[in-house]
């Protein structure tokens, strides 16, 4: 199997590099632009495959979604199916978004994905969609899943806030409704940052959701209207965060342009997370960029609770592996069911010599001075190919990636964005060319 080759960045790291623009907006804004009658415009543009896994399922759906010059023309309106079947590849975000939204289509439509997606646990939701009214079938409550005709009824619902993906979907589907819907959010209640993220976006659309103090009770009037909007993507700062560690652990200076501050980005916190660790990033709003500084300063430990950003166990268990004391991620429970158990897949920092544990819902992290180069598996995970190459560009030796092509998932300039900045790459690595299709390797297991 070919392999992600990564070996320690030389001198000083200096640079500039463009943020891209972010998917968790961009996915938000494809499906709500196609339920409203109308074209949306939508500047900015992403490559990811996950975003390609959303338009391909638009697609599938009957949504016509024009390539602009700078972005996306979505021309909403009926959901009228090309041949029964939606593609949602590999993308969570894409499956758990749009499955309630079946219910709108002109036909039964089935929901299938790569073989990763379909053991990926979606029966909370499923249980909720039925209770609103929306006409389920699967087998086991997993991919492949098949939707009905017939808007829901509403009412009332109660699912547990284990995924934020769960929360938003039922949001979207709720205004469809032939009365008001009230959802219900049991414990344990995560990545609240994301459904914040999802109640604005609708807002743009003409939607309005109205949050309980506490946030665990969303009521959805029926009977309201998306309107077609025009939306300017904010940067991927959960992308720029491998940038930004890379650089914190280089001497030398990084900018990323167009980025002016947090925004509404679910991982925004990055930013702050990193200056408490001891970083110099100064965010020039005017100039719209981040000017990351090292003079061979080492970080400090850090104790974050991850529950709202779990999208950053992977990298900020790099970045307080080496650094100095004793380093706590707590609530990491979220982290388990991605695209990989990133927890246990983050363990595998043992092999380059840092010292990590698994402690029941949380990861103790005791800094290191440096680390050793290992054969590393990604478990073709985006986020967990990305994070050992930052490791390696730090470790004697070579360290050895599987799935070397994982990054496309998101963040597919990454490669090239890291020679820019000096990270030094085997001669196998790619660019941001399209991948060949590749066997999946097994993740970890998503229970405990």
């Amino acid at each position: 199997m070919t392999k992600m080759i990564v070996t320690a960045t030389r001198g000083d790291v200096r640079g500039t590099i463009p943020v891209p623009c972010s998917k968790y907006h961009l996915h938000r804004a494809l499906i709500l632009g196609s339920l409203a009658d109308g074209t949306a415009l939508i500047h900015g543009r992403s490559q990811a495959r996950h975003i390609q896994d959303t338009l391909n399922s638009l697609k599938d759906l009957g949504i016509r979604v024009d390539h602009t010059a700078d972005g996306y023309r979505v021309h909403g309106g009926a959901y009228v199916p090309r041949n029964g079947r939606v593609r949602v590849g590999s993308s969570g975000s894409t499956l758990q978004f749009l499955l309630g939204l079946g219910a709108r289509a002109s036909a039964p439509v089935t929901y299938d994905g790569v073989e990763a997606l379909r053991r990926r646990p979606i029966g909370p939701l499923l249980q909720a969609l039925q209770t609103l009214g929306v006409r389920t079938e699967s087998v086991d409550e997993r991919l492949p899943v098949t939707v009905y005709p017939g808007l829901p009824k509403g009412g009332q619902v109660q699912i547990p806030g284990v995924l934020s993906q769960w929360i938003s979907g039922l949001l979207m589907v709720a205004p469809l409704a032939q009365q008001d819907t009230v959802i219900e959010i049991s414990d344990p209640f995560n990545e609240r940052n994301y459904i914040r993220l999802t109640a604005a976006m609708m807002a743009q659309f003409g939607v309005q959701v109205q949050a309980s103090p506490d946030e665990r009770h969303w009521q959805v009037p029926a009977g309201q209207v998306f309107r077609s909007a025009e939306v300017y993507l904010e940067p991927d700062l959960s992308s720029a965060a491998f940038p930004l560690v890379y650089a914190a652990l280089h001497p030398g200076e990084v900018r990323l342009t167009g980025v002016a501050g947090a925004g509404s980005h679910p991982e925004g916190r990055v930013i702050d997370l990193l200056r408490e660790m001891g970083a110099q990033v100064e965010v020039q709003a005017q100039e719209r960029q981040l000017v990351v500084r090292n003079r061979g300063e080492r970080l400090r430990a850090i104790d974050v609770n991850m529950q709202d950003m779990p999208d950053l166990i992977p990298i900020l268990s790099v970045a307080a592996a080496l650094a100095r004391g004793r380093s706590v991620l707590r609530n990491i429970g979220p982290g388990r069911l991605k695209e990989s158990n990133r927890v246990r897949a983050m363990l595998q920092l043992r092999k380059m010599g840092a010292r990590i544990e698994e402690q029941g819902d949380n990861l103790v992290i005791d800094g290191v001075e440096r680390l050793h180069g290992a054969d590393i598996s990604s478990f073709n995970d985006h986020r967990v190919l990305m994070a050992f190459a930052v490791a390696g560009s730090v470790a004697d030796g070579e360290t050895r990636l599987t799935f070397p092509n994982a990054f496309r998932i998101s963040y597919p300039e990454f490669i090239d964005h890291m020679k820019v900045l000096g990270m030094r790459f085997g001669p196998a690595a790619a660019s941001a060319a399209p991948a060949a299709p590749v066997k999946e390797e097994l993740v970890p297991s998503v229970s405990g």
